[in-house]
């Protein structure tokens, strides 16, 4: 990889770390790890059954009663997909079957990537972060756990339970072609209106 690459790499991986400290202060590397296995996979490991997935969706929405965080969120260094607040179709922003359709139509154009070759972008990842944050708490524990679970041949990681009791995350990983051609235009034309 030349220097250049190696540079732009390191300032997207920065500007990915400051976005997610920015808007979820209470992260863990736990978290970040999250965000960026999202941007390389998408929601793939959600979608095995769609049945299932859809009953899940519609649970969430049922049981949901808050959502923080920002409406939209690019994932990652890539920005390959974006997690987009369940509020948006709580709130009959988007309506939900077009939203569906999407989120599973998210997958068709992932091209999996080997865990081995992930595990060795994570680990150039995770040095950027190291360097940024270094003080984080739990991060030597969560390395653990993130570099047990990459050599046993898993890439999915979950969100810290300091995250989750404190943002209360509710959101879905859709494409982003898709969803800027699909859903954003929804999404623009609600906050028209609402001006």
């Amino acid at each position: 990889m030349s220097a250049q690459t190696d540079e732009t790499f390191e300032i997207k991986v920065k500007e990915a770390v400051t976005r997610q400290m920015e808007i979820y202060p209470a992260s863990t590397l736990k978290d970040l790890y999250k965000n960026f296995f999202q941007d390389k996979y998408g929601p793939g490991h959600l979608i095995n059954n769609p049945e299932s997935a859809a009953n899940y969706l519609q649970r969430e929405l049922g049981e949901m009663t808050e959502s923080s965080g920002d409406l939209i969120e690019p994932t990652g260094w890539e920005g390959n997909f974006y997690r987009v607040n369940l509020s948006l179709i709580k709130e009959g922003i988007i309506p939900y079957d077009i939203f569906f359709d999407a989120f599973v139509r998210s997958v068709n154009g992932i091209t999996p990537v080997p865990v081995d070759t992930w595990k060795e972008e994570w680990n150039r990842i995770e040095k950027v972060i190291h360097t940024r944050l270094p003080g984080l708490p739990g991060y030597e524990e969560d390395k653990k756990q993130i570099t047990e679970r990459l050599e046993n041949g898993e890439y999915v990681g979950h969100h810290s339970e300091i995250f989750e009791q404190t943002y209360s995350p509710h959101y879905r990983i859709v494409g982003k072609e898709i969803f800027e051609k699909e859903l954003l235009p929804l999404l623009q034309q609600y906050l028209t209106l609402k001006d």
